[in-house]
């Protein structure tokens, strides 16, 4: 029987390959939720009139990790059930604030895939993801390195 909901495998990503997830709203629940789960409880997330007249205006804000935290769940939900074997780097770059209320998803440009040295049924995969709010402006880009399953490994039971 087929299982469905499975990730794809690194030889599934070719070099160039793009796409992109479905969206998520981000919500009040969510910030409070995040920021006393990791602590982050700095006053910008915290007080409302501190970060009315400290922080970028356009809303409640919202920590960038909180952001990222949310697309690379959409990601594993996509495309790495049963094939993200390990995360091993990544660059990170904030291009904008993001709101509680926003809806954001993911465009995923891939960079590099190709088989490990040591075994081709593990691939590196790298790619450029772009979080993108519902105003079309990208937010956050980052880039990055996984070990992933190949297709046999993947398909094994």
């Amino acid at each position: 029987m087929d299982i469905v909901g499975l990730g794809m495998a690194w030889e599934d990503l070719p070099v160039g390959r793009k796409f992109r997830t479905v969206s998520r709203t981000i919500t009040e629940a969510d910030l409070v939720g995040f920021i006393n789960v990791t602590g982050m409880v700095e006053v910008l997330f915290t007080d409302v009139e501190y970060a009315a007249s400290h922080g970028p205006k356009g809303g409640r804000l919202v920590p960038g990790a909180l952001a990222y935290c949310i697309c690379e769940g959409l990601l594993v939900q996509a495309t790495l059930q049963r094939t993200g074997l390990a995360f091993l780097n990544m660059e990170f770059d904030i291009k904008g604030p993001t709101f509680v209320g926003d809806t954001i998803h993911v465009e995923v440009e891939v960079l590099e895939s190709r088989p490990t040295s040591k075994d081709p049924n593990r691939g590196l995969v790298r790619t450029r993801n772009s979080i993108i709010k519902q105003t079309g402006e990208t937010v956050i880009v980052y880039t990055p390195t996984r070990l992933a399953a190949g297709r046999a490994m993947r398909d094994a039971h």
